[in-house]
């Protein structure tokens, strides 16, 4: 997602609709994309942090479970972002993920989930749990986003 919206084209053919879009999209995420690295914005009028990782949602999933102290708890997770606590500052930021990457969370499972899960009468619940959450993170996709580096802006 990053690199297309950095300018890369997807792999297949575009209509012009498609192509128009698509410049829109990259014209409405100029604040959120960067190509050195992730990038954190701060609304100046709403205050709402936010850590634009553009990594997926299995990989946005386990940075909220790995940064609990810096990220707003119970948040919907979604592909692009995750909301950090508003008073977050860069020093806050550099001290919650010093060593993020050594000590990297399953996420969380929702209760809905497990009832969709295959079998899950038969298997304890801690291990229904823990299946769900080891299908769900993104181990790899973490560590890569924990190694890039972070720019911040104030919209």
């Amino acid at each position: 997602m990053r690199a297309v919206l950095l300018g890369a084209d997807p792999p297949v053919r575009l209509s012009r609709r498609a192509v128009e879009r698509l410049a829109v999209i990259r014209e409405d995420a100029v604040d959120s994309v960067h190509p050195g690295g992730t990038v954190i914005t701060r609304d100046s009028l709403t205050d709402d942090v936010r850590w634009w990782t553009w990594a997926g949602f299995r990989a946005n999933a386990t940075l909220a479970a790995t940064l609990d102290g810096i990220v707003v708890s119970g948040q919907r997770i979604d592909e692009a972002s995750i909301r950090l606590r508003s008073d977050l500052t860069p020093e806050m930021w550099k001290a919650g993920t010093a060593d993020a990457a050594d000590r990297l969370c399953l996420p969380d499972v929702d209760e809905k989930a497990l009832h969709g899960l295959k079998f899950s009468v038969a298997l304890p619940g801690r291990l229904a749990v823990a299946t769900l959450a080891a299908r769900l993170a993104d181990l790899d996709g973490t560590a890569a986003v924990l190694g890039e580096s972070v720019r911040w802006s104030i919209l």
